[in-house]
This record gives C-alpha cells, structure tokens and sequence, in this order.
C-alpha cells in the first residue's frame, strides 16, 4: 500500500522525497515515517473544501456567520471566565481581551468546533494530490510532524480543519511552533485543552505580526465624490496601508473618527447591494495575518465590539 491511499494524481515520487528529506534534515526513522503515511488516507471532501473557502461569499452572508446572538452570548461568557488571564495577556502583548475573544469565537466558537479531519490525511491529501499549494501543504505537514515529536503528540489522532489548523485557535503547525506559548506555566503548549495558553498564544501572535497597542483598527467611511484613478482599493484580498488619511480625505473619503492626517490607511471596500467602505488602519491588517481575508478581519472586530459593548454593559 502507497502512502496516501487511492489518491488521484498522487505525487508518488513526492512522498519518498519527504520521507528523505525529513530523514536527513530532522532525524526521523524512514521506516516508522512511512508506516505512518501509509495510514494516510486521500480525502476528496477536503479537496472540495479548499476550492469553496467561507471567503468567497458577500461581506452580507459571510457576516451572518459570524455575527450571531449565540457566538457573542458565548463570547461574554467567556471573556468573563477567563477576565483574570486575559488581562495579563494584554499587559505581557498589549492585544485586548476582545480581539483574543472574537477570534477564539470566529475560529472554533470558543472550542466547540475543533474540526473532525484527521490532519495527517488533510496535510497529506493537500501536499500531495492539490498541486497549486502542495508545497506550502508539506511544508506544513513537515512542521506537524516536528510539532507531534516536539509536544509529545501522536500524529495519527489529531483532528483539525480541511486545511489542517489545529486547536481552539485554529493555528497551523507552522505558526503553533512559532506563536504558541505555555501561558499556565505547566511546561506545554496545549492549545487544545488549557485556555491560558490559547489566549497567551494568541495575543503573542497578534504582537509579534506587528500589533499596536491603544491605536484604533478601523472606521466606516463614505465617498463624497468619484474616486480619482489610479487609487488601490482593498476588497476581500487584504492591501497593507498604502497612503495616508489625509490623503484619503483628500481623494474624497470622508468619516467621524478622529484620526491624524499622517495615519497610515488603506481604504476597503466590502461589495453587497449597497456597498460599504471603511478606513482600515495598520491593526486591521494585523488581523488579516491571521486568516488573509477582509472579511475575515471585519468579522473578528465587528464581533469584538459587540462583545466589548455587553462586556462592559454587565461590570
């Protein structure tokens, strides 16, 4: 039997290859390595996941995911569970306690929905058998491999989403070996069953990708004009502040945020039946290096300031 069992256009070579490289770069027996990938299995439903993302839908139905009673009801409770670590992880990262929130409640709804792929097949089906990302996929199985040795995991039994994400972050093996921090001081970073370190690793991710502290994330906008040509609009792909406010307001955006003219801004716009634009600030983009998606990182904040709203509405 091949490791990835029944794969169409199985890059069969490919996988010998990774066993060796894992062999001479990290020290993994070739034989246990492919006895492994033998139990491997090619999951088309993962395949099909990845060609629908959740972020090819309208800003209008991707926010009715997220934005629900139930997920910012929970995302109280939680902030009010753990009020004590989340304060301690804002003073260590300087990242609120909504922001860690709202992204615990996009990703997994607080933990409820940790994914039900195994991810040995979803890293092996994406990095073997969906040739436009294969390499960043074995990438990631290659870092799943050294984070299962490094945390003492048993590769063959996690579960995690389509794309491989694991934990009630939704971290990829690459950025849980890099972000993930053993906030409860036990010696592991558990991002499955220990909310500390979900929360510190999450807020160390936030800091490390360049969080500013106290600044705002963004603001509605209107257009008072016809924009000039020439001008970058984000949509849902996420675009780094490229100009400053000023010179947006010069273009002929307007808003009620008070904000200084030399603030880096890009200017976004989220298509529907009537489109919106907002101000997105150097934070906003902070949020997108956690899913590369505007509709994503306007999920996570709309979702926070709710959150935030109640939160305070029940000191």
């Amino acid at each position: 039997m091949s490791p990835v069992a029944a794969a169409p256009d199985e890059d069969r070579a490919g996988v010998q290859r990774f066993i060796a490289g894992m062999t001479e770069r990290h020290g993994f027996d070739p034989v246990a390595l492919q006895t492994l990938l033998e139990t491997a299995r090619y999951r088309q439903t993962i395949v099909d996941a990845m060609n629908r993302p959740y972020e090819d839908k309208s800003w209008r139905d991707y926010r009715a995911l997220f934005h629900t009673p139930e997920r910012i009801d929970a995302g109280v409770a939680f902030w009010r569970d753990h009020a004590e670590t989340l304060t301690r992880a804002e003073t260590l990262f300087g990242v609120p306690p909504e922001i860690v929130v709202a992204i615990l409640g996009v990703e997994t709804s607080y933990g409820r929905h940790l994914g039900a792929h195994r991810v040995l097949d979803a890293l092996t089906t994406l990095g073997f058998s969906y040739p436009k990302r294969a390499d960043f996929f074995r990438g990631e199985l290659e870092s799943f491999l050294l984070l299962s040795r490094e945390e003492g995991l048993d590769p063959g039994k996690i579960l995690g989403s389509y794309a491989g994400a694991l934990g009630k972050p939704q971290f990829i093996s690459s950025s849980y070996r890099a972000y993930a921090v053993d906030f409860d001081g036990d010696g592991r970073r558990d991002l499955w069953h220990s909310d500390p370190d979900v929360i510190g690793s999450v807020a160390n991710y936030f800091k490390l990708h360049g969080w500013r502290p106290g600044e705002p994330v963004a603001f509605p906008a209107e257009l008072t004009a016809s924009l000039p040509d020439g001008l970058d609009i984000a949509e849902n792909t996420p675009l780094k502040p490229n100009r400053t406010a000023g010179d947006w307001r010069d273009a002929g955006i307007d808003w009620r945020a008070s904000i200084a003219p030399s603030t880096p801004a890009s200017l976004i716009r989220l298509a529907g039946p009537t489109d919106e634009y907002w101000i997105g600030l150097d934070n906003f983009y902070v949020i997108t290096r956690y899913n590369h998606s505007n509709l994503y990182a306007m999920a996570v904040l709309q979702l926070s300031e709710e959150i935030r709203a109640r939160h305070v509405g029940e000191r």
